[in-house]
């Protein structure tokens, strides 16, 4: 078990994201509030899901894999049904688990929240602050409003705190952690015997028969796929991008309008000493106080560079006397304004008077003054002029993507037309196939779209251009047919040296099998070891284990109610092994430490499998209901 939670954590991992999460990451809270048409994909709460919201969900699925995984990034695993249809048990699910949350207004608090957002955005600034202009501008690039993205997030808490719940009630019983763990730390003694599979190579005689009969049956082996050679043109943002300019009369106007934004205020640091007075105290008392702190500014005024030793000694703010008085970089409104108004009217190095406030008497001294700045236009240029081109380019692409998909369309006997009227070159590209291809190196002609649009019925027979195809944000395609050529299968003389080679060495492997299960059957009978290695242990603790991994694996599923015990396992490329079970043993001094670890991998496993249970129930109390299978749209897509 502990093999399987290792191996299938990140899968388990990412089930979890994929039940929990999508309204945030996929879809939006706003798009559940939404009723859709009455064909949708999927019914959950009497809601419809449609099919553009699937699809977006797996754009998105896809985009977000390829960002984690980079050049390990492979589409395939995603394009295939089981993984589309994942995307929509995951959104059946997501609203499942929307209702409930709805249906039980489960909140957070708003200290929670906005703790949570200031984590999530990480905008803060040097000094530890909220930083609020980037936050703002982070909510206009989303093009979102400060209350929708709190929506989200508190959303998004609110389902994790459910999920959480359900999870934490599942636990595991010391005897089951302990049993699984007596399991993962059993020792085999084993003794193995090899086969080789090339020992049987003289008995093997390859006939012509042989050969013709694994040509017939293994028929798909040896097919060439129908392939593609088609002319492109691509409306991407290097199009676009050469189709824009700005001025600098643009950027001067984007700078004038905008100089806050490349300001820096100015900063002040300070330190102080107080001689702190009561709220209530008598007339006398604050005289004494007064009296005292008139006696530390003498002593300040004739040793002001020992001002921090003085604060130290004398002040009693408990917040700043350890620290020499140090208030560290002073913000507005943070002090009383007797305070304040020293801090921001005192030099660099300047000492003030007594300042009287609520807390008592001050003395203030201002460490520091970083003057503020005013970034130069010439300096600010290169920033504004990116992002006014980026601003530029968007509108540009909303723009010429409309007349891209129209064109495509309405001259659709040739690709010329589009190219001439928006300045794009005809590329050429050979070997497209009906799935992915890698080794064309060209990832925007590997999308699903764009190949089924290319193999439709219409652009194969008519040689019509497809639809322009969105293959990746802001990015379209659209190919034209030069040449079909049919699938093909690989004739006999051709692959005849290939197949008489496989044949053989299945030949081999029967052979070597054959004779090690006579041994099993002879070492049954007699219990003799003779011919058996020396003994070597194999655990499931082991990481590199003393056989072949295969032969291990076989070892410790093998049934030891009875030694010695027997395995015979095929070991591709090599031959036959056959193994002696002779002896099974517990350590002396089991690994505490991991099996701490393993208990809280088997709670977690259980916690997973609770909240599972607790999602499907959701989705039978919400009514879910799938209207269609990814498997049943990509047999129809075939047709």
């Amino acid at each position: 078990m502990f093999e399987f939670i290792r191996t299938h954590q990140r899968l388990m991992q990412f089930l979890l994201l994929l039940l929990i999460l999508p309204s945030f990451v996929l879809v939006g809270v706003s798009q559940y509030e939404s009723r859709g048409s009455n064909d949708g994909v999927a019914t959950v709460d009497g809601r419809t899901i449609t099919q553009q919201e699937w699809e977006s969900a797996q754009r998105r699925q896809i985009e977000q894999a390829r960002a984690m995984m980079g050049a390990q990034f492979d589409q395939k695993l995603f394009d295939s049904p089981e993984a589309k249809q994942e995307v929509l048990d995951g959104l059946v699910a997501e609203r499942a688990i929307s209702a409930e949350v709805a249906r039980n207004h489960l909140t957070v608090g708003n200290d929670t929240l906005y703790k949570a957002i200031q984590e999530q955005t990480g905008m803060k600034k040097p000094d530890g602050s909220f930083d609020l202009d980037a936050y703002k501008a982070f909510l206009k690039a989303q093009g979102m409003s400060a209350e929708s993205f709190q929506a989200r997030i508190g959303y998004q808490m609110a389902v994790q705190q459910l999920a959480a719940s359900v999870q934490n009630t599942a636990f595991a019983p010391r005897s089951v952690a302990g049993r699984l763990s007596d399991l993962n730390d059993q020792q085999r003694e084993v003794q193995e015997m090899l086969f080789p599979a090339s020992n049987y190579a003289a008995q093997v005689k390859v006939t012509d028969e042989m050969v013709k009969a694994y040509y017939d049956k293994n028929a798909a082996l040896f097919q060439v796929p129908e392939t593609i050679k088609a002319e492109y043109v691509v409306l991407n943002p290097e199009a676009i991008e050469k189709m824009v300019t700005v001025s600098d009369a643009e950027i001067a106007d984007a700078y004038n309008k905008n100089k806050a934004r490349f300001s820096t205020p100015e900063k002040r640091s300070a330190s102080h000493i107080l001689i702190t007075v009561a709220k209530d105290a008598k007339p006398a008392d604050d005289a004494a106080a007064k009296a005292k702190a008139q006696a530390i500014l003498l002593e300040v005024q004739k040793a002001p560079n020992d001002f921090a030793r003085i604060a130290k000694a004398q002040s009693q703010d408990p917040g700043s006397a350890e620290l020499g008085g140090d208030l560290g970089v002073v913000e507005k409104g943070l002090f009383d304004k007797p305070v304040e108004d020293a801090i921001f009217s005192l030099k660099e190095g300047e000492i003030s008077g007594l300042v009287r406030s609520s807390f008592g008497y001050h003395i203030v001294k201002v460490t520091k003054v970083v003057p503020a700045t005013q970034k130069p236009l010439e300096e600010a240029r290169p920033e504004i002029a990116a992002e006014l081109k980026k601003t530029k380019m968007a509108s540009k692409y909303s723009e010429l993507a409309e007349t891209f998909t129209n064109t495509v369309y309405e001259q659709s006997d040739s690709l010329k037309p589009v190219a001439d009227k928006m300045g794009l070159t005809i590329e050429t590209v050979e070997g497209l196939t009906r799935t992915p291809n890698p080794a064309l190196g060209k990832p925007l002609l590997n999308n699903d779209k764009f190949l089924k649009a290319i193999f439709s019925q219409d652009a194969i027979a008519n040689k019509r251009n497809t639809e322009a195809v969105e293959v990746a944000p802001s990015t379209l395609v659209s190919g034209r047919v030069v040449e079909f050529k049919p699938a093909t299968k690989r004739p006999l003389a051709e692959v005849e040296a290939v197949i008489r080679q496989r044949v053989t060495q299945e030949e081999e492997m029967r052979l070597a099998r054959q004779a090690g299960e006579a041994k099993i059957a002879a070492a049954k009978a007699s219990g003799d070891a003779t011919g058996f290695g020396d003994v070597k242990n194999v655990s499931r603790t082991m990481q590199q284990p003393t056989i072949n991994p295969a032969a291990a694996m076989a070892v410790l599923k093998a049934d030891v109610s009875k030694l010695p015990a027997y395995v015979g396992v095929e070991l591709p490329g090599q031959g036959y092994g056959v193994y002696r079970i002779g002896k099974v043993t517990q350590p002396a001094q089991p690994d505490q430490a991991r099996r701490k670890q393993e208990a809280e991998a088997i709670a977690r496993a259980m916690g997973n499998a609770e909240l599972y249970g607790y999602v499907e129930a959701l989705k039978k109390k919400a009514k879910a209901k799938l209207n269609v299978k990814a498997a049943d749209l990509g047999a129809k897509a075939a047709e």
